[in-house]
């Protein structure tokens, strides 16, 4: 019903991502950008999203979706496109888990998908969770409509600032019910301010899989995130490469030894 409702929107007339981010309130002016944004608006020409499709998804792996050239990057629970100009890294989210993340520029998407339950999705409890944490640490936010539905735009203070003073950052916060599953989003840097800067990272998270597996799960568990086999190879050679008695490196530090540029 949620893939359903996403093609609605995206057959609209008019239909665009990001419209709350207009707001000067929260957001910079557009025309205050200085990173030459080179976003192409017509992907289709290059083999990639098409415009009917590239605000259909997420998808559901145990469903029908569209093939990409080149195939999406498979992090086990995630299928990642595996787009033009983006770097792709695996890290540890702070108190929560592996995640994805999705480097376009100095703009970052980060993903992580949660086991749900059947009948009812988990978005509107986070939302709110996130919400609380974000006033609880001194920062400010509000839900806004976005192409995905209600998102929630926040300014925090960046991490381990250690303080309520100085200036905040703007993030967005994503969020999709889909069988079973809850795929969620977080966009920092110039993409979070810039509608514009954002499209393509909108288009990317539309066409994120989600496999959620047979396997039972409670609720809010994150899904396994594994590492594609180039990665291991690499990690790997790394690992034969270091010097006895040397500590092994952290896979899930951001590095090379986990990032793959495309």
């Amino acid at each position: 019903m949620f893939r359903r409702r996403r093609r609605e929107q995206a057959d609209r007339p008019g239909f665009d991502s990001g419209t709350g981010q207009d707001d000067p309130e929260f957001y910079d002016d557009l025309d205050e950008l200085d990173e030459g944004d080179d976003y192409d608006p017509e992907p289709a020409a290059r083999g990639e999203v098409g415009p009917g499709d590239q605000l259909s998804g997420p998808w559901d792996g145990a469903e029908s979706f569209p093939q990409r050239e080149p195939e999406r990057m498979d992090f086990g629970s995630l299928l990642v496109p595996a787009y033009e100009g983006i770097r792709v890294e695996v890290e540890m989210a702070e108190g929560t888990g592996v995640c994805v993340t999705v480097l376009r520029g100095d703009s970052a998407l980060q993903l992580m998908a949660f086991a749900a339950p059947k009948t009812s999705g988990l978005w509107d409890e986070v939302r709110q969770e996130f919400a609380a944490e974000v006033a609880k640490s001194g920062g400010e936010s509000r839900e806004v409509q976005g192409p995905f539905g209600i998102e929630l735009h926040a300014r925090v203070h960046p991490t381990g600032e250690g303080t309520r003073h100085g200036p905040l950052e703007s993030v967005r916060f994503l969020g999709v019910d889909g069988p079973r599953w809850f795929l969620r989003g977080m966009i920092r840097g110039p993409a979070a301010r810039h509608p514009e800067v954002a499209r393509p990272l909108e288009e990317l998270f539309a066409d994120v899989v989600v496999v959620r597996g047979d396997h039972p799960a409670p609720p809010g568990d994150l899904l396994e995130i594994r590492l594609p086999e180039d990665m291991r190879q690499a990690l790997a050679e790394q690992f034969e490469q270091q010097a006895s008695g040397h500590d092994l490196p952290n896979p899930f530090e951001r590095g090379p030894e986990i990032t793959e540029t495309r």
